[in-house]
């Protein structure tokens, strides 16, 4: 390195300013938005720095650049980059002399586009014959970079990089099939300390641990990146953020309902010593890992599927047993979701093979062990739509979850069973995520799979994946038992398929949107097919259920005799009242209503509803324009629509941009029907398009929200 034999004097190098131009460098990076102080960069794009020194530096002085991350910084593992003015090295770093003024030097650094990603310390030595003088000249921190062409996360239309890497806010979908609903969540990245968090999570997670130097090394692909978040944002296996928790009360921690953005969540971690937020479901891990892997620089959003499977055993069958009356019994750990949240981020795959570039599904949920960790993806969306489920990460899972079949049985006493129904297309409905630049919703559905109705492709794909997994065609899956006694299943919104020819058809039907602290009225529907005449045994039950669709607790229960004449069609109305689910009834809000239907010649029918009870609304007012460090005024208004007195309400109020931290208010008890205001201030912090989200909290309701758009302008 050194250009004399002479032996080196090593001397501090005397700066007197270090400027790292860190308006102008944040803005042509896309980094501004960052609260942090010190300066933030996107790897293959060139920065400025400017030194001014207190001596004069000589033409023949030899300028060298050493740059390091991580606990062991070393050239072998490109955690050290050594470069020299005016000189690529071999690492791709270089660095370059701009226009200079006297007794000050500017310099232009570029990093490579497959840098490592975090937390450098840059320093610079200069050979004057026999002296060496060194400085730190300071930290930076180090992104992926979507606008480059040459990165694995870049992303080509402008549009799509303002919505999946800078914005902070957005819409997360849940409900059910027919009723979908929508929910605003405080993504905050740029929020102080949130790229400090997540750099920390990296370094808490379990690969760094066991080699700190190897795990830094490998923060140069998106695809290792993104897949160590998936298993530090749950708290499984390592001291990840968030615990989950679908059973029992949530009095050891926050429901998972009742949080509206992940800024809280990751401060609460990062605050508490690593010690895991208590607790959360699949779109609290959905939120936290986007905003992460935004913070980061990955392109990221997330994605809801509606009726998700959960295939424990990977045969592409989620299997149902009920008994010879209907009921449903608990043989198999299979399961189908009302929906299930996960990510998808944009990047290549250099490990697959360009064709399967573009948007990887990663769910940071724990269902399944990947490798021995609850982690799951990065899998190709296009691997799962083609089925090839031998491909790294995960994508037989997702692939299941979007594409099983649903199969139920008979199980006899005797522990013989029956196969007797069998939906192709019940799994994986209405795929979504947020529109770009909008709050709309946009169905992903044809990027996982071939359209279903009378598409010989998609059965195509699915033998392909059976094939692959080593699940044979036969088996199982064709040796049915044949009986005298048949069922046909209407799986959700009362879609009958009979194995034999049926001689009664049936639906349930609600007859108004079911409210929360109202009466629930449906009417079951039946209709003869033929022309004999039949009498009906009806035996019907409600449960409140969990949007995995578990049974918790039983609400309604009764059979009666219906005599249908010749082609008859009857009506037969009930209800089930507030008295009778007010106790039963979950956080979830969900109820599953079940009505088998027995002929005793013929095809029964099964049939079943799922319903979601609306939570009232909250009605949201800002008074006067919103600029920047000018109080505006919010109004909050609420009315309780039970017939009891509503007490201990708590409301909370976040947004990035507008509350540097969650705000609670406590709210007077409400008579019945009675309406409450709430009023307070928010003083906005950043321009631009902003989301405030408001939630109100009691006992009486798992949680009421709300949200406004508000276009925040900047101090004239």
């Amino acid at each position: 390195m050194f250009s004399t034999n002479l032996p080196c004097i090593f001397l501090a190098l005397k700066i007197t300013n270090i400027n790292w131009q860190s308006k102008l460098n944040k803005a042509a990076h896309h980094t501004s938005d960052y609260s942090n102080t010190e300066v933030i960069l996107r790897r293959g794009q060139a920065f400025t720095i400017s030194l001014c020194f207190r001596t004069i530096v000589q033409p023949w002085d030899n300028f060298t650049f050493i740059a390091s991350t991580g606990p062991s910084p070393a050239e072998s593992q490109q955690t050290k980059v050594i470069f020299n003015l005016s000189e690529e090295g071999a690492s791709g770093w270089s660095a370059t002399q701009e226009h200079s003024e006297h007794g000050c030097m500017n310099f232009t650094i570029v990093s490579p586009a497959n840098a490592v990603i975090g937390r450098y310390k840059l320093k610079l030595q200069i050979d004057s014959g026999n002296k060496v003088s060194s400085a730190l000249l300071g930290q930076f921190v180090l992104l992926f970079n979507p606008w480059c062409p040459n990165d694995d996360v870049y992303m080509a239309n402008e549009k799509d990089r303002q919505e999946y890497v800078l914005n902070d806010s957005g819409i997360i979908f849940h409900g059910l099939e027919k009723y979908i609903q929508q929910e605003a969540w405080n993504y905050g990245q740029f929020e102080e300390d949130i790229l400090d968090i997540s750099l920390a999570i990296l370094d808490r997670s379990l690969n760094h641990r066991k080699d700190p130097s190897t795990d830094v090394s490998n923060r140069n692909s998106p695809i290792y990146v993104s897949r160590v978040i998936s298993a530090m944002v749950n708290s499984n296996d390592e001291k990840g953020v968030v615990e989950g928790k679908w059973n029992g009360k949530y009095c050891s921690g926050t429901n998972p309902l009742h949080w509206s953005g992940s800024v809280t969540i990751l401060r609460k971690w990062y605050r508490g010593r690593y010690k895991p937020v208590r607790y959360g479901q699949c779109w609290v891990f959905a939120g936290v890992m986007c905003t992460v892997l935004r913070s980061l620089g990955i392109p990221t959003r997330v994605i809801t599927n509606f009726n998700s499977a959960h295939d424990r055993n990977i045969n592409l069958s989620i299997d149902k047993y009920i008994d010879v009356s209907g009921k449903t019994l608990h043989l198999t750990e299979d399961s189908v979701w009302n929906f299930h949240v996960w990510n998808e981020s944009w990047f290549i795959r250099r490990d697959l093979g360009s064709f399967y570039d573009g948007w990887q599904v990663l769910d940071a949920t724990p269902q399944e062990r990947s490798k021995g960790i609850f982690q799951c993806g990065p899998a190709s969306t296009k691997a799962i739509k083609e089925g090839d489920v031998n491909l790294d990460y995960d994508s037989s899972f997702v692939f299941a979850a979007v594409n099983a079949d649903c199969v139920t049985w008979i199980h006899y006493s005797n522990k013989r069973k029956e196969r007797i129904y069998s939906n192709t297309r019940k799994i994986g409905k209405f795929i979504s995520t947020k529109a770009v630049s909008t709050n709309s919703r946009v169905d992903v559905t044809d990027n996982y799979k071939y359209p279903e109705a009378g598409s010989l492709k998609e059965r195509q794909v699915y033998k392909k994946a059976l094939k692959l997994l080593g699940v044979s065609s036969t088996g199982r899956r064709t040796k049915v038992t044949r009986r005298r006694r048949r069922f046909s299943v209407a799986q959700r919104q009362n879609m009958t398929v009979p194995t034999g020819k049926p001689t009664i058809s049936g639906k349930l039907n609600l007859d108004a949107s079911p409210v929360i602290g109202q009466d629930i009225l449906l009417t079951l529907s039946l209709r003869n097919l033929i022309t004999d005449f039949k009498t009906i045994k009806v035996k019907l039950s409600a449960s409140a259920v969990l949007y995995t669709r578990k049974p918790k607790a039983e609400i309604l229960q009764w059979s009666r005799s219906i005599q249908l004449g010749s082609e008859e069609v009857k009506e037969i109305p009930f209800k089930i009242s507030y008295s009778q689910y007010k106790n039963a009834l979950m956080d979830d809000r969900k109820i599953l209503v079940t009505a088998l239907c027995e002929v005793r010649q013929g095809a029964s029918l099964l049939m079943e509803k799922d319903i979601l009870l609306q939570d009232p609304f909250l009605t949201i007012k800002v008074f006067g324009p919103t600029v920047v460090h000018k109080a505006a005024n919010v109004q909050v208004t609420f009315t309780n629509p039970l017939s009891e007195m509503v007490t201990d309400c708590v409301l909370r109020a976040e947004g990035s941009g507008l509350l540097k931290e969650q705000l609670q208010i406590n709210v007077a008890r409400m008579a019945p029907m009675e309406s409450s205001t709430t009023e307070f201030e928010i003083i906005p912090y950043k321009s631009g398009t902003r989301q405030l989200q408001v939630d109100l909290v009691s006992n009486h309701f798992s949680d009421v929200k709300g949200f406004v758009m508000l276009d925040v302008t900047p101090v004239q």
